[in-house]
């Protein structure tokens, strides 16, 4: 949901792959609430693609309300993901994010997630850089236990509409591209740290179910919940023949989130939300996926 979760493939695969890198840099804060991005020549440098390839990238980051970009002065981030918390009062000032959530799980010992999404794009960044955390030997988890729900590709979406069939079908099949794409990365991340010797035990299974998620759903450790609405919004696709249509998608990366806190009190708001959702991942998970 994208984890955006689907942007199009308004320049292919190099499209797809710079705006989700650009997408990950945002969230984990490389670049910064009113941080500039460097300029359209540095990033098709860096990216090796051409600079009309990165111009629609920024174009749309810039429509999904990501970035402000002015002429002869840059792109700027304006893009605050949005965490309600009920730790944020016990840390004044200090913003509550989803990659310090994250970050925290992952300096215990064991480490468990449970995600319910509609592609992992998000969560493989957050990991990505748990990984790098792992291999400049600032945390040394000991077992990392992920469990990815999916929704099965022969459901019906919604999102992802034009109202002519076709390009819907074609829409659907970028998305699942996409996906794969990232549930691969994902799984060589997790194996590579393994495979390294860094992580003794590294445990990951994605099933899918036939159920469309309407919200984001982060498990963590087993104490933490994290969910936000999936914002379906109207804009502008291109197809591969140039030709543009206009279409529903889906915000999940940039989507406001609310955190839920397990404490001693089994009444708690928290306690409860926590407890519930384990139990429904769970159920899930053994009776309703494969």
């Amino acid at each position: 949901m994208t984890d955006s979760t689907f942007t199009g493939d308004r320049g292919g695969k190099e499209y797809d792959r710079v705006a989700a890198e650009l997408r990950a840099r945002i969230t984990s804060g490389v670049y910064p609430l009113n941080g500039r991005l460097p300029s359209q020549r540095d990033l098709a440098e860096e990216f090796g693609v051409s600079r009309d390839t990165v111009q629609r990238v920024l174009r749309d980051l810039k429509s999904e309300h990501w970035i402000e970009s002015r002429q002869g002065s840059g792109s700027r981030v304006v893009w605050n993901q949005r965490i309600h918390s009920p730790t944020s009062d016990q840390q004044p000032g200090r913003q509550v994010t989803l990659g310090a959530i994250i970050g925290s799980a992952f300096e215990q010992a064991e480490v468990t997630l449970d995600v319910f999404t509609l592609t992992s794009e998000s969560l493989g960044a957050h990991i990505r850089a748990q990984g790098e955390r792992i291999q400049a030997g600032e945390i040394s988890p000991q077992r990392i236990a992920l469990r990815v729900l999916l929704p099965s590709e022969s459901v019906e979406m919604p999102y992802w509409r034009t109202g002519l069939p076709t390009h819907d079908e074609i829409l659907k099949q970028r998305y699942l591209d996409i996906r794969r794409r990232h549930t691969a990365t994902l799984r060589a991340l997790l194996s590579d740290l393994h495979a390294m010797k860094l992580v003794p035990s590294v445990a990951f299974e994605i099933r899918h179910i036939g159920l469309v998620p309407y919200s984001k759903l982060y498990l963590v450790n087993k104490q933490q919940a994290l969910e936000g609405p999936c914002k379906v919004y109207l804009r502008t696709f291109q197809l591969d023949d140039g030709s543009e249509v206009e279409g529903l998608d889906v915000i999940g990366l940039g989507a406001g989130l609310t955190h839920y806190v397990k404490d001693d009190d089994p009444s708690s708001q928290g306690a409860e939300f926590v407890e519930k959702q384990q139990a429904w991942f769970d159920s899930v998970w053994e009776l309703l996926a494969d």
